[in-house]
């Protein structure tokens, strides 16, 4: 093998080293796009999600302060219900007392 067909074989390896190494930076930059693009997909999710679960949370809060202000009306009601029960019971206990005498 003379000199001359030395350099054109180093040459060809060369150029197909060098035709692996173009091949694999665009492949590289294509999942570097990718990723990039799956990453910001992925961040509007999250804000959005966190959007989400802020208004959900405010509903919650709402709802929690309803059912409070239900419950305390409801007690307020228990409580008169319980002074009509003691003052019919007290009426007929002096009922009795004075049809009895």
């Amino acid at each position: 093998m003379t000199s001359e067909e030395r350099l054109d074989r180093i040459e060809h390896l060369t150029a197909g080293i060098a035709e692996e190494r173009r091949k694999d930076r665009e492949e590289y930059k294509a999942l570097w796009r990718d990723t990039q693009r799956n990453i910001n997909e992925l961040s509007v999710r999250i804000v959005q999600m966190s959007e989400e679960t802020q208004e959900a949370n405010a509903q919650m809060r709402e709802a929690d302060r309803r059912l409070e202000a239900r419950i305390e009306q409801l007690a307020d009601a228990n409580e008169q219900l319980k002074d009509r029960i003691a003052a019919l019971v007290s009426g007929f206990g002096e009922f009795i007392a004075k049809s009895g005498k």
